[in-house]
C-alpha cells in the first residue's frame, strides 16, 4: 500500500499529487463500496465522560475495540450482521487536558440495550493522570528507501 500510494517520494509531494485519494477510492471500490453514499447515523448515542480533572494519560485501544464490536460494529462470525452506523468516536486523545465529566468518547448504536456491554468492555480503559504524560509522536519511524 505504500509503495501504491506512491509515499516512498516526498509524503508532502504525495499528498498534493491527490494519488493517496485515488488508490483509496480504488481499494473502496474493488470491495463493492460507493463513496458517494453518506454512511448510516446511529439512532442511539452516548457520551462516555471523564471521572476526574488532569490528562489523558491512556486509552486502552483492545477496549474500545471491543466496545466497537459489542455496539455492532464488528462481527463474531462471518454470518454476523456489522452495523454501518455503530461504533466510538474518541473525543480526546493521550496526552490531552480533560475536566471531570468531560466527554471522551462516544458511543453509537442502533439498538440502545447494547451500550451496557460496551459500557462494560471500557471499564479501566480511560486512565487520567496527574501529570502531563511524556508527548507521544503519530509517526514511529518512516518505511522507504
Amino acid at each position: 500500500m505504500v509503495a501504491l500510494a506512491g509515499l516512498d517520494a516526498d509524503p508532502a509531494a504525495v499528498l498534493a499529487s491527490g494519488r493517496p485519494r485515488e488508490v483509496f477510492e480504488e481499494m473502496v471500490s474493488a470491495q463493492g463500496g460507493d463513496l458517494s453514499v453518506d454512511l448510516p447515523t446511529a439512532p442511539h448515542v452516548e457520551v462516555v465522560t471523564a471521572d476526574e480533572a488532569g490528562w489523558l494519560g491512556r486509552l486502552d485501544c483492545l477496549s474500545v475495540g471491543v466496545a466497537a464490536w459489542r455496539l455492532g460494529a464488528g462481527r463474531a462470525r462471518k454470518e454476523d450482521t456489522v452495523s454501518a452506523s455503530a461504533g466510538v468516536v474518541c473525543l480526546a486523545k493521550p496526552g490531552d487536558v480533560v475536566e471531570a465529566g468531560q466527554p471522551v468518547l462516544e458511543l453509537h448504536a442502533e439498538d440502545p440495550d447494547l451500550f451496557a456491554g460496551a459500557r462494560h468492555a471500557l471499564d479501566g480503559a480511560i486512565e487520567v493522570v496527574d501529570e502531563a504524560p511524556a508527548s507521544m509522536s503519530l509517526v514511529v519511524d518512516r518505511i522507504g528507501a
